[in-house]
């Protein structure tokens, strides 16, 4: 059994929940191999999609070489924005990914793709041409949702608000007439593609994009499947509090909140709102610590240590368990990667009961979950929580974290799902 994993990144968030599977399946003997559009890790079995030009399309490579031989040398204009281009200009700041069907990548193409048995899609935004790629394949495809993405009109997540108010409530997003139309033409070319293919099987992480892509037009058709993401519990797994906090510098006396964002500006990370509540608490025996690229945004907040952005996982576990809790204020998500790390570290989270987080969070065990969406809410769980931090088993949470998510019980979900495709 060949299977090869396709992403268009090998870092990031999405890349990260592929790449554990890619692990998983390696670990148990399974013949996976990624083929990556953009590389930069050297990791086993990860090949950088190699484009190819057929003889057909080689004077129009010589075009294009003497066009920006002329464009370098002043003599050409450059060329005017694509409508795709000017459409993502004019999009309101502070919304997540937009990204079209179309792509000059021909996957089929890759001799990865030719020797495999399944394809296993994955976060293929960009890399993915919709259209070509459904009318040439030849394979059972398997595809892992991350988003909402591929049953869309081109939004990675169907946004409902944009900012908090300033009584620390949603703002409704409206949606322009130009964001419909375009909506509507990509979703035409999902359809059109997608629906003729009957060798299709979509996996979702969570019961929430289960739920939204078997009511998809795109996806309504096909067979859906729930299968968490794996995290490996020999990386992420308790470290000492006292020595993960002395190695990170975070003082030993105070109550730590664990935030993690790569960007604050981003709507769906919901920053605005735990700002908020902490501006409300003014607790000095509270402090947040944060995670992500440096953001003068944060200097406003009381009692914060910014650690910068941290890539190696077991640093990332010592901040976890340095914690006391973790918060994730995310409007819209799947089945974070951060709330799977924490758990398995043993630390406590809270979060807004939306998309794939109350799969992971059982209220009083392992974590709570706000009431509504609103600043006030994450306030008032997150003092809750402060009131009754010592009723939380981190050990238990361990346990119950390793029990559902260890990369082992992923793989072995993955593996029946092939066996019984390839069957058929």
């Amino acid at each position: 059994m060949k299977i090869l994993i396709v992403n268009t990144y090998d870092s990031g968030g999405a890349a990260n929940a592929c790449l554990r599977l890619h692990e998983g399946l390696l670990q148990v003997g399974v013949d996976s191999k990624a083929l990556i559009k953009r590389k930069e890790k050297p990791l086993p079995q990860t090949f950088k999609f190699q484009k190819t030009y057929n003889r057909i399309n080689k004077f129009q490579i010589l075009k294009e070489k003497v066009i920006l031989f002329f464009r370098v040398m002043g003599i050409l204009n450059k060329p005017k924005a694509s409508q795709n281009q000017l459409f993502l200009k004019q999009r309101q700041s502070g919304l997540e990914l937009f990204s079209f069907p179309q792509s000059e990548f021909d996957i089929t193409c890759s001799p990865l793709y030719q020797e495999a048995d399944i394809i296993n899609l994955h976060w293929v935004a960009n890399f993915l041409d919709y259209e070509s790629f459904f009318r040439k394949n030849t394979k059972p495809v398997v595809w892992t949702l991350h988003d909402m993405n591929p049953f869309t009109g081109g939004e990675h997540y169907l946004e409902r608000f944009l900012e908090v108010d300033a009584s620390g409530n949603p703002i409704s997003r409206v949606l322009s007439e130009l964001e419909k139309r375009i909506f509507k033409e990509n979703l035409a070319l999902k359809f059109r593609a997608i629906q003729s293919a009957s060798n299709i099987s979509v996996v979702a992480p969570s019961k929430w994009l289960k739920h939204e892509a078997q009511n998809s037009k795109v996806f309504k058709s096909k067979k859906t499947y729930c299968i968490p993401y794996g995290i490996n519990a020999e990386v992420f797994k308790p470290r000492e509090k006292n020595y993960s906090r002395d190695i990170l510098n975070i003082p030993k006396d105070k109550i730590v909140i664990l935030f993690v964002a790569d960007s604050i500006s981003n709507h769906r990370k919901g920053y605005s709102y735990l700002k908020n509540a902490l501006d409300i608490m003014q607790r000095e025996d509270v402090v947040l610590c944060a995670i992500g690229r440096k953001k003068s945004a944060l200097e406003s907040v009381m009692n914060t240590i910014e650690l910068g952005s941290i890539y190696d996982e077991r640093l990332m576990s010592m901040a976890y368990s340095a914690a006391d809790v973790f918060v994730i204020p995310s409007l819209m998500d799947n089945l974070p990667n951060t709330v799977l790390e924490s758990l398995m570290c043993g630390t406590p989270v809270i979060g807004f009961p939306i998309g794939g987080i109350p799969d992971m969070i059982q209220e009083g065990e392992n974590g709570l979950l706000t009431k509504t969406i609103s600043s006030l809410a994450l306030l008032e769980t997150i003092e809750s929580f402060i009131e009754t931090r010592d009723t939380y088993d981190r050990v238990s949470i361990r346990e119950k974290a390793v029990n559902k998510y260890d990369l082992e019980i992923q793989a072995d979900s993955y593996i029946e799902l092939f066996k019984t495709i390839l069957k058929k």
